[in-house]
């Protein structure tokens, strides 16, 4: 009986090793989730990555620090190439949208971070420095420029 007992004790955990691997694997893609403080030419702002449905990611500005012109009127997206955003509040623009996370690699990519400041869009990749600064890279033409973003909560 014992022999059997180990067998099918074996078995088991042989077939629960690939829902640990998942689970392992979304749990590292998940640590990207939260509220992020960063500054990109003189601009502090926070921006939140969240997880969508499909389970990629989306970062957003939620808070800028200078978030008005001199007549005190809140900044809009107005360098956006897209007119239909030209009038989305500073503090609401999605700066990255349909982020995936590569295990291999152990960093986030396969899309493009909207750079607000320029109006344009490079492709990006996230890893992390370390458990709390994010390192966003973004690459147009084969100019890259990184930025760390401090992870808040």
């Amino acid at each position: 009986m014992s022999k059997r007992f180990f067998i099918a004790l074996i078995i088991m955990l042989l077939c629960c090793v690939p829902v640990w691997a998942q689970s392992a694997k979304n749990n590292a893609a998940d640590n990207i989730v939260g509220l992020y403080e960063g500054v990109q030419d003189g601009y502090k702002f926070r921006a939140k990555f969240e997880k969508e449905p499909s389970g990629t990611y989306r970062a957003q500005v939620v808070w800028m620090e200078k978030d008005r012109d001199a007549k005190g009127r809140k900044l809009l997206d107005e360098k956006n190439p897209d007119h239909s955003l030209r009038k989305t509040p500073c503090d609401r623009i999605v700066l990255i949208a349909g982020l995936r996370y590569d295990s291999r690699k152990h960093h986030w990519g396969d899309t493009k971070i909207y750079d607000p400041l320029r109006g344009i869009k490079a492709k990006v990749t996230c890893h992390f420095e370390n458990d709390n600064t994010l390192v966003v890279k973004g690459s147009l033409l084969g100019i890259s420029e990184s930025v760390k973003w401090r992870k808040i909560s």
